[in-house]
């Protein structure tokens, strides 16, 4: 299946663009065989949920190690995907009482179900999150330890503790009690704001926190194919922000799922004349986004070649743009030319390891072996040897299918 940008959002609901049909009975593909790519020019919902701590305190520290023990080595960790030795550092820190203050003890945890749910642990992940009982507590804020936080008000509960306690349920299958939490979520970021607007705080945080809930909402909606509410969610986003050309591209592909063509063609026209996005997006991003809005068109009119030269352009620009590199694949395969597809998707793994190593793009390089290759199984295995040697520790090898 075709994709292209998005907002951040659950990285479980990766979302549909709108797609050209295919016919089961062509030679080209089983269009069951093929799965959605999570695009990623702007973070996944891990990659941009806020930081694993507490709201930053007024003094300013010159290191994360400052702040909670040893913060930057968990850092480091999550930023190479080593989610096991997150684990085993979470565990002996506890072991020799090294957090000694009740906001590390909500850090750590914090990185804890991060790395549970990332190793596909949710059902643990789940266990420690309802250990916590109220996050509101009098236990979790500040002011009840005087003697450690002198002068410091508010909750100690780290915004992204909050997040998992949201998506965590959607990981087990709960989808409408993850909803409903992601739903309070909101009620309480937008409580915030008023809070902070009302006592003329500053209210940026707490603004791009709304932004990161309202995407992930976004997100589920749109996996779930309810454009209804979608197309609402993406309206009041872009009144929010009416020069993010990701937000109206993605207005733009939803048009598309509804049918209305012609109002996506002015959506992405928009796009490619907005002058000014604000720094949003870099240049080149910013040209790769209006070449697959571009490519998309094509594709719906299955014009797979121009689809293709969109998408190449793209590459061109940017070797690591994984959305038009599967993209480009897809449309090759769909014009039957299975040996090319494989091909793109092959050397994309090769010269950029780290953006290409996405469970739906190898699932789909795998899903072609077995359309071009008596011997797939054979060929899928040296795949999953390779992924086994170089991907971080939540990369789903099951996606290969051996």
């Amino acid at each position: 299946m075709f994709s292209d940008s998005s907002p951040s959002m659950d990285p479980a609901s990766p979302e549909s663009e709108t797609r050209p049909e295919i016919n089961p009975s062509s030679p080209a593909t089983n269009p069951a065989a093929v799965q959605p790519i999570e695009a990623t020019p702007e973070p996944t919902a891990f990659e941009s949920a806020p930081s694993p701590v507490a709201d930053p305190p007024p003094e300013r520290f010159n290191s994360l190690d400052e702040l909670t023990h040893d913060l930057s080595s968990l850092h480091d960790l999550s930023t190479r995907g080593q989610w096991e030795a997150i684990l085993d550092k979470i565990s002996q820190s506890r072991a020799l009482f090294l957090l000694t203050k009740p906001h590390e003890h909500l850090t750590y945890l914090t990185y804890q179900v991060i790395a549970l749910t990332k190793l596909r642990r949710s059902d643990e992940a789940s266990h420690e999150l309802n250990s916590l009982h109220d996050f509101d507590g009098e236990h979790y804020r500040y002011e009840s330890f005087p003697e450690i936080y002198p002068g410091r008000k508010g909750s100690m509960v780290p915004f992204s503790l909050r997040w998992m306690y949201a998506l965590v349920p959607t990981r087990l299958g709960n989808r409408q009690e993850g909803l409903d939490r992601l739903y309070t979520l909101l009620d309480f970021v937008r409580e915030r704001v008023k809070e902070k607007e009302e006592a003329n705080d500053s209210v940026e945080l707490w603004k791009r926190r709304e932004i990161f809930v309202m995407s992930c909402l976004l997100g589920f909606h749109l996996g779930h194919k309810e454009f209804g509410v979608s197309l609402e969610l993406i309206k009041e986003l872009i009144k929010r922000d009416p020069l993010d050309p990701v937000l109206v591209s993605k207005l733009g592909s939803v048009q598309m799922q509804f049918g209305d063509i012609e109002g996506a063609k002015v959506t992405f026209d928009r796009v490619e004349k907005m002058s000014d996005h604000n720094g949003l997006v870099s240049e080149t991003q910013f040209k790769n986004l209006v070449g697959r809005n571009k490519a998309l068109v094509h594709v719906v009119a299955k014009d797979y070649a121009a689809a293709v030269r969109e998408y190449e352009e793209c590459i061109e620009r940017d070797g690591s743009d994984v959305v038009a590199v599967n993209n480009k694949a897809l449309c090759l395969m769909y014009s039957r030319d299975l040996s090319d597809a494989i091909k793109v998707m092959e050397s994309a793994l090769e010269r950029v390891p780290t953006a290409a190593l996405n469970e739906s793009l190898v699932g789909n390089l795998c899903s072609m072996y077995e359309l071009a290759y008596v011997n797939h199984t054979d060929v899928k295995k040296t795949l999953n040897n390779w992924i086994a040697r170089v991907a971080p520790d939540d990369f789903d090898s099951s996606c290969t299918r051996v």
